[in-house]
């Protein structure tokens, strides 16, 4: 197999050596890297006083990572700035929050070319190049400009704008074209890819020949390729200790009563003031439903730098409050709102004994949680998942009780749908929805990538997404 350089913004180790992150992308790159003797490039998270393109070299469970430092200005044009406060917003139609500066992208061009810089001494002739996300788009372009002729491939983890909106983006033409220099663009879902394809067909010289595109002398490939949770590591939390205290005592502490989960990072993308405002309603529409439920939010804090972020967590702190403040009684309070993480057993668990999973995203690229709480069900019992029509993975789990996260009434609807649901039917959905998880998982993603990358002439195999759940 050819050697894989792997390389994402972040690439996290801790002071042992060992691979400090074990979320989708290092599990899905794990097995490809380990196959090929490959590296995984990219900032380690810490900080320098000046950048030197000094290498940090490691190898833990087979796995070599390559890491550099930057300096704090770098991180805050580019990281906080151009890819959290400019690209996030805009790629999760957010235009009312999308930041524009000239020193973010100006600290956006010159991160993504000091990984270019030294990134390329380890590039050998024959290696295969996967670059990941919005963080890294123009990296494709400034290899090329630096001579390699590699096969180079980019997976986008979020969205794809709609034309209309990526136009507010300056430079967004030159943003394009540096992307159509990789010969594989991923996408999670058909929306994206097209949305991608009708910015091509309006405001670049371009031809589009079906699933690829052609720019001037190279062909880029658009590859539908949602990606999947580690399924069987991910259930092998069932059983574990941590699970199952996680799981009675959350159980326990019901005290019969059904239990609502949501578990989102804190991020104005997922939804939570609309997700609060929709269970209230259901409250105030539903009064026979007070005291037999009640909300688990679990909402552990991100970028707290960020001015808007700060402003979701002060806005879901008063939201709890007043739902709390009018509905609780003396032995039940309709919303638990907890703001930090837990283990992946701990998760396992507390998934386990809910009755809904509610993942209500205004936009998402996919959203693995909606996946995890489908993986940790008891198909004997199973809970229902309530699953926004905007989450990428709505494509795939189409037995959940899809509802619009923009309209408070239809989430209300569709969460005490759900809490209503017989059991034959929650049976006969989560049936379908674990097939999909189990089969097309983090593995098949990587596979199903990866054979793109180094046979084109044979893409998509192997492992087709189905027609009707691509274009959904």
């Amino acid at each position: 197999m050819r050697r894989l350089i792997a390389i994402s913004n972040r690439v996290q180790v801790d002071h042992e050596g060992e691979t400090a992150n074990r979320g989708g992308l290092a599990v899905a790159l794990a097995v490809a890297l380990r196959e090929s003797n490959g590296i995984w490039f990219g900032w380690s998270g810490e900080l320098t006083e000046e950048f030197t393109g000094q290498i940090t070299f490691r190898r833990a469970e087979g796995v070599a990572t390559a890491t550099i430092d930057l300096e704090a200005q770098d991180i805050d044009e580019y990281y906080n700035g151009f890819a959290n406060r400019t690209l996030w917003p805009l790629f999760h139609y957010r235009l009312d929050l999308t930041e524009i500066a000239r020193d973010y992208a100006g600290g956006y061009a010159r991160v993504n070319s000091r990984f270019a810089d030294t990134v390329g001494p380890l590039i050998e002739t024959d290696d295969l190049i996967w670059v990941h996300d919005y963080h890294l788009m123009p990296l494709g372009r400034l290899l090329r400009e630096r001579g390699f002729d590699n096969r180079i491939g980019f997976f986008l983890h979020t969205p794809w704008p709609p034309p209309s909106l990526l136009v507010s983006l300056p430079d967004h033409r030159q943003l394009v074209e540096s992307l159509l220099s990789y010969d594989v663009i991923g996408f999670h879902s058909y929306e994206w890819r097209q949305a991608f394809m009708d910015y091509v067909a309006a405001h670049l010289d371009a031809r589009l020949e079906g699933d690829r595109v052609i720019f001037g002398a190279r062909t880029s490939l658009l590859l539908i390729c949602p990606i999947g949770l580690d399924t069987a590591e991910f259930c092998a939390a069932e059983g574990t200790p941590a699970a199952v205290e996680a799981e009675t005592r959350l159980i326990d502490s019901a005290v019969g009563k059904d239990i609502i989960v949501g578990v989102d990072r804190l991020d104005y993308s997922k939804g939570l003031q609309e997700r609060f405002s929709a269970y209230e309603l259901l409250l105030t529409s539903r009064p026979d439903l007070c005291e037999k439920v009640f909300l688990l939010q679990i909402a552990p804090p991100s970028r707290g730098d960020v001015p808007s972020y700060q402003q979701i967590r002060a806005d879901l702190n008063s939201l709890s409050g007043s739902i709390n403040g009018e509905f609780a009684g003396i032995d039940w309070v309709p919303v638990r709102y907890v703001n930090k993480g837990y283990s992946r057993d701990q998760l396992f668990g507390i998934y386990r004994a809910a009755r809904v999973g509610l993942i209500t995203p205004l936009r998402d690229g996919m959203n693995l949680v909606a996946k995890e709480y489908v993986a940790a069900q008891d198909p004997a019992d199973p809970g229902v998942l309530v699953l926004s029509c905007f989450a990428g993975a709505a494509a795939q789990l189409d037995s959940a009780v899809i509802v619009n996260p923009h309209s408070t009434e239809d989430m209300a609807d569709g969460i005490a749908r759900a809490l209503a649901m017989p059991l034959s039917e929650r049976r006969a959905r989560h049936k379908a929805m674990l097939e999909s998880v189990e089969t097309q998982d983090v593995r098949w993603w990587s596979q199903r990538f990866m054979a793109a990358l180094i046979a084109p002439d044979d893409a998509p195999e192997p492992g087709r997404v189905p027609a009707d759940a691509a274009q959904k």
